[in-house]
């Protein structure tokens, strides 16, 4: 993917950020190196000898469980508004 002025310039849009075209020539070139660290980590063979499932060993993980949480106000203490058991947040599109 190219990254370039234009491109971070319509991202900063999107998120309604605004600055000037020093920093989005900064961002272009940060951008550049991370999505090449993605694609060289996209390169490599990042599965553990012991849960590769090509050599018929199977994953050692953890069994899953479900807890109830009973007390809801502990819960979303955090939160600026929630019903039942549902956060309720801002429009965020528009």
């Amino acid at each position: 993917m190219k990254v370039d002025v234009k491109t971070i310039n319509h991202i900063a849009a999107l998120a309604k950020l605004k600055f000037g075209e020093d920093d989005a020539e900064r961002f272009a070139e940060e951008f550049k190196e991370i999505l090449e660290h993605f694609n060289n980590l996209d390169q490599e063979d990042l599965l553990h000898e012991d849960r590769n499932p090509a050599n018929g060993r199977e994953a050692s993980l953890r069994e899953d469980t479900l807890e109830t949480f009973e007390n809801k106000e502990e819960l979303f203490k955090n939160t600026k508004d929630f019903v039942d058991k549902y956060i309720l947040i801002p429009k965020v599109i528009e």
